[in-house]
């Protein structure tokens, strides 16, 4: 799972799996949160390219990441981002909090 992690400066992106399940959900959070506070990481980028399925567990995950860098004053997106998922991210009001992308963003909208 440690090769879902890309560090960029203080940008952390996350390479979701095909199945966002809570066994998968759990690992992802373990493993971003002590990339967070080791790194000092200001912008969390989930990357759902790969992934089909998502449940409530990754929707939690989620959230519990964009509270802890909200906090911090950083900036949250999803990228690549299907139609499956993004009605997953609509119905749960996840589309509020962060900016959702079909494509690949601007490089400045990192920054």
């Amino acid at each position: 799972m440690e090769d879902c992690f890309k560090v960029t400066g203080r940008n952390l992106t996350i390479i979701m799996p095909c199945e966002l399940d809570h066994h998968n959900a759990e690992k992802l959070k373990t493993g971003a949160d002590r990339i967070i506070q080791s790194r000092n990481i200001r912008s969390i980028v989930f990357d759902f390219g790969k992934t089909n399925f998502m449940d409530s567990s990754g929707i939690g995950m989620i959230m519990g990441r964009y509270k802890m860098i909200h906090f911090m004053g950083g900036k949250v997106m999803a990228i690549r981002v299907n139609q499956r998922i993004r009605r997953i991210l609509t119905l749960s009001g996840v589309y509020k909090v962060m900016e959702i992308y079909e494509g690949l963003p601007q490089q400045s909208k990192l920054s």
